[in-house]
C-alpha cells in the first residue's frame, strides 16, 4: 500500500448522529478524495457514547458506506471511569497526536467548537512541544449551536471565563470559519460582549479573520430522482404524491414542530393532505402524545439517507417553521437546501437566523410563531398554487441550492490548503 502524501482529518460528531454537520463532514471527506487528498480521517466518538448522550441517531444497519480512502476512527477512552468526558477527549486528542506525528502534510478541520476545536488545538500544541514538528494547517468551523447555545449560554450566565476560553481556542487556529453570515455576525456580537466585560480584543480579531463557508451538500443525491423509486418509497409508507405535508428535521421546539401540529389541525386542506413528521428528537414523545387522536399525522422515526430525498420529492409542501429559542437558533437550515434540490412542493419556512441565506427568495415565508399564517401558507400551497407557479418556484429554488454543492464549497474552503 502506498504511503499517503496528503491527509485531511475532520474532528466532528459523525454518523450515525442525525445532524446536518455530520453530513457536512461526509461530503467534505468524499470530495477530498477527488482533490488530491490520499488519506481522509473522520475522528469521532464511539457509538455507545453517542447513544448515551441521548442524541438522535440514524438506524445503524442502514448507514451509507464511505468511499475507499475514508477512515472513520472512534478512539476509546483513556484512563479510569472517574472522569468519563476527559477520558474520551484524551482518546481523541491522543489519536490526533499520533496522526500528526507521521510526516504527512495534514489539514485538520474541527466542526463544533466544543469540544472538537479543543482536541485539535491541544493535539497540535502537544505535538509541537514534543518536537514532532507536524506539517499541519488547522481550520475551526463554528456551526450554529456553537454560538446560539454554548457561547450565548456563557454570556447569559455571566460565565465570561468560559467564553474567553472558547474565543482564545477558536482564534488559535490557522483559519476560523462560520457556517453562515448570521453565525459570523453572532460571533462578533458575542465577542463584543466578552470584550466589554473582560477588556479583551476578540471582536476585532473575529471581524478581521472569520470567513463564511456554507454547508456542503451532495447535490447528486437529490437530483434526477427516479419517479418509480419515489412512488415505491411512498407506497411503502402508505403515502401518495402531493398527498402530505412533510416535516423532516430534528423534532424539537425550536424547529417549530408544535406550531406545525397546531396549524395542521386548523388547515382547510387537512382532508387532502396528511402531515408526515420524519425524525427524532427531544420533543418527539410529547408531540406524539399531542397528535395521538389524529390518525392523519404520521410519525416516521427510521428514515435513512436514501429515503429522505424521495420523501422530499413527493410532498405537497415541506414545512420547517423554525423559530428562535434560548438554546437554539437555526443558523442556516441544511434540510431546506436539500429539499430545494429534491424538488416537490414548495418550501414553507421562517426568516429565523440564517434561513434566509439558505432559501433566498425561493420559499414561502411566514413569521416565526404565527400559527394562523402558517396554516394559511400551507393551505395556499395545497389549494391555490398552480402547477406553473410551483414549477417556477422549484426552478428558482434548485438554482439557489446548487450554489451549496459540496464540490464548490470544498474548493472554496480547502482545495488550496497544504
Amino acid at each position: 500500500m502506498n504511503k499517503p502524501d496528503r491527509r485531511l482529518v475532520i474532528v466532528v460528531r459523525a454518523d450515525p448522529v442525525i445532524c446536518g454537520h455530520s453530513g457536512e463532514a461526509r461530503n467534505l471527506a468524499e470530495v477530498a478524495l477527488t482533490r488530491g487528498f490520499t488519506d481522509v480521517r473522520l475522528l469521532t466518538w464511539p457509538i455507545p457514547v453517542l447513544q448515551a448522550a441521548g442524541l438522535p441517531l440514524k438506524p445503524l444497519d442502514r448507514l451509507l458506506p464511505y468511499s475507499e480512502g475514508i477512515t472513520v476512527e472512534r478512539p476509546e477512552a483513556v484512563g479510569d471511569y472517574r472522569v468519563p468526558d476527559g477520558r474520551h477527549l484524551a482518546g481523541l486528542t491522543g489519536r490526533l497526536v499520533e496522526l500528526l506525528a507521521e510526516p504527512i502534510p495534514t489539514v485538520c478541520l474541527s466542526m463544533y467548537l466544543v469540544p472538537h476545536q479543543t482536541v485539535v488545538v491541544d493535539a497540535v500544541q502537544a505535538a509541537r512541544a514534543a518536537g514532532l514538528a507536524p506539517d499541519v494547517h488547522t481550520i475551526a468551523k463554528a456551526v450554529g449551536s456553537d454560538v446560539t447555545n454554548v457561547i450565548r449560554q456563557c454570556l447569559r450566565e455571566g460565565r465570561f471565563g468560559a467564553a474567553t476560553v472558547l474565543f482564545t481556542t477558536f482564534l488559535a487556529n490557522d483559519e476560523v470559519v462560520a457556517v453562515s453570515e448570521y453565525t459570523k455576525d453572532e460571533i462578533i456580537a458575542s465577542a463584543l460582549e466578552v470584550d466589554a466585560a473582560c477588556g479583551t480584543s476578540f471582536a476585532a480579531q473575529c471581524r478581521e479573520r472569520v470567513t463564511v463557508s456554507y454547508p456542503p451538500i451532495d447535490s447528486s443525491a437529490y437530483l434526477d430522482l427516479d419517479p418509480a423509486a419515489v412512488d415505491a418509497a411512498l407506497a411503502r409508507r402508505g403515502l401518495e404524491r402531493d398527498g402530505y405535508i412533510l416535516f423532516l428535521s430534528r423534532v424539537a421546539r425550536a424547529k417549530g414542530i408544535y406550531d406545525l401540529v397546531i396549524a395542521y389541525g386548523q388547515m382547510r386542506s387537512r382532508d387532502k393532505v396528511k402531515l408526515v413528521v420524519a425524525g427524532t428528537g427531544p420533543a418527539l414523545e410529547h408531540v406524539q402524545a399531542m397528535a395521538k387522536e389524529d390518525d392523519r399525522i404520521i410519525f416516521l422515526t427510521d428514515v435513512d439517507d436514501e429515503e429522505k430525498p424521495l420523501l422530499m420529492r413527493g410532498c405537497a409542501a415541506y414545512a420547517l417553521p423554525t423559530k428562535p429559542e434560548p438554546d437554539f437558533v437555526e443558523t442556516f437550515g441544511i434540510a431546506l437546501a436539500e429539499k430545494m434540490l429534491a424538488g416537490g412542493g414548495p418550501v414553507i419556512t421562517t426568516l429565523t437566523g440564517g434561513t434566509g441565506e439558505a432559501v433566498g427568495d425561493t420559499a414561502v415565508i411566514v413569521e416565526p410563531g404565527d400559527i394562523n399564517a402558517l396554516a394559511d401558507a400551507l393551505d395556499h400551497a395545497v389549494l391555490d398554487m398552480t402547477e406553473a407557479e410551483k414549477r417556477e418556484m422549484a426552478a428558482r429554488a434548485l438554482s439557489k441550492a446548487l450554489t451549496f454543492d459540496r464540490a464548490a464549497v470544498f474548493d472554496s474552503l480547502l482545495s488550496a490548503k497544504n
